[in-house]
């Protein structure tokens, strides 16, 4: 009797755990990315939303797909992540029209990485695939090479900057000037 009963518990605790996960939330013309506060609808490829503990119903919405993995690993969140969606591109109408009821959790996905396809800010994008196939046959198309999410190298989420020829002595002279300026 003790067995059943820690088994109907154990599974009644399964049952809150599934349905304490957010569902993912349909874009509308009021929808804008996190970083950008662009209208997400108003640029091509594949996008993605953040859901918060403590934010319910309101996730941080993102123009392309590569902004999602770098807010989530970035280590300074506020709030603990409870859900990532992505648009799934082998479901989805076109580049232009990711879709809107395509969402899949990022956990069950594949991207393409390296393509020639840029994303909705106008930089390489990481094309999120449920079905291999589907993710392959891009790449027969694009270019770029399939990865899991972990494989991804930082680079090619978060870009190093390019670096703009200053020099030490040219930021310490720029410096001196603005003390001048802001001194007297």
């Amino acid at each position: 009797m003790k067995r059943a009963l820690a088994l109907i518990l154990l599974l009644a605790a399964c049952r809150e755990d599934s349905a304490a996960l957010p569902q993912p939330v349909e874009m509308t013309a009021q929808t804008v990315g996190y970083y950008c506060q662009m209208n997400v609808l108003e640029h091509p490829g594949p996008k993605g939303q953040v859901h918060l503990e403590g934010l319910p119903g309101a996730p941080l919405f993102f123009s392309q797909v590569r902004d999602v993995v770098a807010y989530k690993r970035m280590p300074e969140q506020s709030h603990t992540i409870t859900a990532i969606y992505v648009n799934d591109m082998g479901a989805a109408p076109s580049w232009d029209n990711p879709g809107t009821g395509n969402w899949v959790p990022l956990s069950d996905v594949i991207f393409v990485v390296g393509s020639d396809m840029m994303g909705g800010m106008g930089v390489a994008e990481l094309v999120p695939f449920k079905d291999p196939a589907k993710a392959m046959a891009f790449v027969d198309e694009h270019g770029g090479r399939v990865m899991a999410l972990d494989q991804i190298p930082q680079n090619d989420v978060t870009p190093p900057v390019a670096d703009a020829g200053d020099t030490d002595e040219d930021y310490a002279a720029r410096l001196k000037k603005l003390g001048t300026k802001v001194g007297g």
